[in-house]
C-alpha cells in the first residue's frame, strides 16, 4: 500500500458563491462485498441507518472535523494488506488496508454527529487496477474522498479513481453501482462560516480506540486546555 501524505485540506472543493457541483448518482443494486456483510454481523452498531441529512453543511466546523479526522486516521493506522486470500475489514486498528482507514474515519466522523447517510464507503480502481476502497462524504461543497494515500480531500471527479461500487444512501447495508450516463450538476451557492472546533489529535483518537469515545475526546481536551491555561 502506498505510503500516505499528511497534508491536510480538502481540495478540488466549491468555493464561491454560485459554484458548479456533479453528484455521484446510484445506480442498480448490487451485491455486497462479502468482507463487507461480515463487518456488519460483527459490528452491527457500525452498519445502522442514523437518518438525519445526507448532505453536510460544510461550514467551518464540519471542514475541520473533516480535515482532522482524515488527516488524524491517516497517521494513526500503519499501512498493511491483508494476507493474500483473506479481505478483513475493521475499525480502529494499529494497522490495516484501506477499508480499515476508511471505516475507521466512518466511524469517528458518525461520533461527532455525522449523517450515515452523507458517509459511504466506496470500492474502486487505481490506475494500475488495484482494488482500493476510501470514505465519500456527501456535502453542500460536493461528494469529498477522503483516501488514505493522500492527505488531500478530493472532489470524487478529481481522484485517479475508477468506481466500481458505493454504499447506498438508503444504507450502508445497501450497496449500488455507478449510474451511468451524464451526472448530475447543479449551482451551489458559498458556505456560510461557523466557529471552528478543536483539532483532533492522534492522542484523542487513541482514547475513542479504547473503547471511551466521544466522552473520552471531551476529557482529553479539558486536560489539553487546563495545561495550556497554566
Amino acid at each position: 500500500m502506498p505510503a500516505v501524505s499528511h497534508a491536510a485540506g480538502p481540495a478540488g472543493q466549491a468555493k464561491g458563491s454560485g459554484t458548479a457541483i456533479t453528484r455521484i448518482l446510484e445506480g442498480e443494486r448490487t451485491l455486497a462485498p462479502f468482507a463487507s456483510v461480515v463487518f456488519c454481523v460483527r459490528q452491527p452498531d457500525q452498519c445502522k441507518d442514523t437518518r438525519g441529512a445526507d448532505v453536510v453543511m460544510l461550514d467551518e466546523a464540519h471542514r475541520r472535523e473533516l480535515t482532522d479526522v482524515n488527516s488524524a486516521v491517516n497517521r494513526s493506522i500503519r499501512p498493511v494488506n491483508d494476507p493474500p486470500g483473506t479481505d478483513i475489514w475493521s475499525v480502529d486498528v494499529a494497522q490495516g488496508d484501506c477499508e480499515d482507514f476508511a471505516l475507521t474515519k466512518r466511524k469517528h466522523l458518525l461520533a461527532l454527529g455525522w449523517s450515515s447517510r452523507a458517509l459511504r464507503i466506496a470500492v474502486a480502481r487505481t490506475p494500475s487496477g488495484e482494488g482500493h476502497a476510501v470514505l465519500i462524504a456527501k456535502t453542500s461543497e460536493g461528494d469529498l474522498v477522503l483516501d488514505n494515500r493522500t492527505g488531500r480531500i478530493k472532489d470524487w471527479l478529481s481522484t485517479d479513481l475508477r468506481w466500481v461500487m458505493f454504499q447506498s444512501e438508503q444504507g450502508p447495508q445497501l450497496w449500488v453501482g455507478l449510474k451511468t450516463g451524464r451526472p448530475a450538476t447543479m449551482m451551489v451557492s458559498k458556505t456560510p462560516e461557523a466557529p471552528a472546533t478543536a483539532k483532533i489529535t492522534p492522542r484523542e483518537l487513541k482514547a475513542h480506540h479504547q473503547g471511551r469515545g466521544v466522552h473520552a475526546l471531551s476529557k482529553v481536551r479539558t486536560r489539553t486546555s487546563s495545561r495550556r491555561s497554566h
